[in-house]
């Protein structure tokens, strides 16, 4: 496994997208835990977009101009609902009585992540264009492709990690700041926003 490979990895990973501001959003919102485990989630989102690069499958979404805009609507849709939860979200604003939100499941946490990732194409057809660059086909590729693969998700976890940490971290100085919470939520959910609405911009 190439240096160039760790490397151009870490800079699409570390790239701000629907991943980090999720896991952003949660850490400050539920700490710690939930950010670790919007870290697992956004990571399980990828699987499947990586399993379809290297299965082939990916090349039928590509191919299937009904398949792709199904699957962007529903990204869309889904990204829409998370920017009106971010809006109308009370969960990070508890300044008043110092207590924690109440936690939520970590499924509901890991499935909404996973989500997050799973509605997406682009994904698909990025891991199918960026994957086999690093491929030497005289060499097993299908292995190097999972070897690829594996790298890729331990890095998307660690970074995710750091970015959720980071925020719960600060999570307590935020939730003393009622106006920085409320210009927080809005800028999340107008980030999302704009995701949703480029996503909707997106061609195969």
């Amino acid at each position: 496994m190439s240096l160039e490979y760790l490397l151009t990895s870490l800079v699409v990973v570390a790239s701000p997208g629907t991943g980090v501001l999720y896991t952003l959003a949660t850490g400050l919102a539920r700490g710690v835990r939930a950010s670790i485990l919007a870290a697992l989630g956004c990571t399980l989102g990828i699987v499947p977009h990586m399993l379809a690069a290297i299965t082939g499958l990916a090349s039928l979404l590509h191919a299937s101009a009904t398949a792709f805009q199904l699957l962007k609507l529903l990204g869309v849709a889904y990204l829409l609902y998370i920017a009106w939860s971010m809006l109308r979200t009370r969960a990070m604003a508890l300044p008043d009585t110092g207590q924690a939100p109440p936690p939520l499941p970590a499924r509901r946490l890991i499935g909404n992540a996973v989500l997050i990732n799973l509605l997406n194409p682009k994904l698909t057809l990025f891991f199918l264009a960026f994957l086999p660059q690093f491929v030497d086909t005289s060499e097993a590729p299908l292995v190097q492709m999972f070897g690829l693969s594996l790298a890729f998700m331990l890095m998307t976890f660690a970074v995710f990690i750091v970015y959720g940490v980071s925020a719960a971290a600060a999570r307590q100085r935020v939730l003393a700041r009622p106006r920085v919470l409320a210009w927080l939520r809005r800028t999340f959910a107008a980030s999302f926003l704009a995701l949703a609405v480029r996503l909707t911009l997106a061609e195969r």
